[in-house]
């Protein structure tokens, strides 16, 4: 009998499953079209403010009371408040699950918590609802990279530079997993 994964390997596993799956699909038609075919063009200056405006889109959930509570779990996090910001996503979430962002949030959140499986699921979640979050992709890869899954972080990385890409610190992430990878085929 084969001997079981580690339960954070069995769920990187299963989001890598879900992850692929959505890599297929057409973009989401939520009205930033012109935003990310902007992505694909601008020089890395233009490229930084195109996407704050992809952020703030993002960030808009429809409901004032539910941005504020996005907004005290970002706050939460930057105050290294991780249990606060983990609660207010979890309100958020309750009250708007379709909100991709609550979503995204937590499990920053919970990654900054360490505690790897529930972010990792949250990132599918997220990523469920909204396939071009390039956010919730270069989280999921760090998290393949940190649990000793680096091709698998190397294609996720990939994807979401293909969406981004002058994504902050991810072309870096990529030079160094194919110069392992490279390191490993000698």
């Amino acid at each position: 009998m084969k001997p079981r994964a580690p339960f954070h390997n069995r769920i990187v596993a299963t989001v890598f499953l879900i992850f692929s799956g959505l890599s297929g699909l057409p973009a989401m038609a939520d009205g930033l079209d012109s935003l990310f075919d902007d992505l694909q063009t601008a020089e890395p200056q233009a490229a930084e403010r195109v996407e704050r405006k992809i952020w703030r889109e993002w960030s808009k959930s429809g409901s004032a009371a539910m941005d504020l509570l996005l907004k005290r779990g970002r706050d939460a996090l930057d105050e290294g408040e991780t249990q606060a910001a983990i609660e207010h996503f979890t309100a958020l979430i309750d009250h708007a699950p379709d909100f991709a962002e609550a979503w995204n949030g937590r499990a920053t959140a919970y990654f900054q918590a360490g505690l790897y499986g529930p972010s990792v699921a949250d990132i599918a979640q997220a990523l469920r609802l909204n396939p071009r979050h390039f956010g919730a992709m270069s989280g999921f890869a760090r998290i393949l990279e940190d649990t000793g899954e680096p091709d698998r972080a190397l294609q996720v990385y990939r994807s979401a530079l293909a969406i981004h890409p002058h994504l902050s610190g991810v072309s870096e992430a990529v030079t160094r997993l194919e110069t392992l990878a490279a390191g490993q085929e000698l």
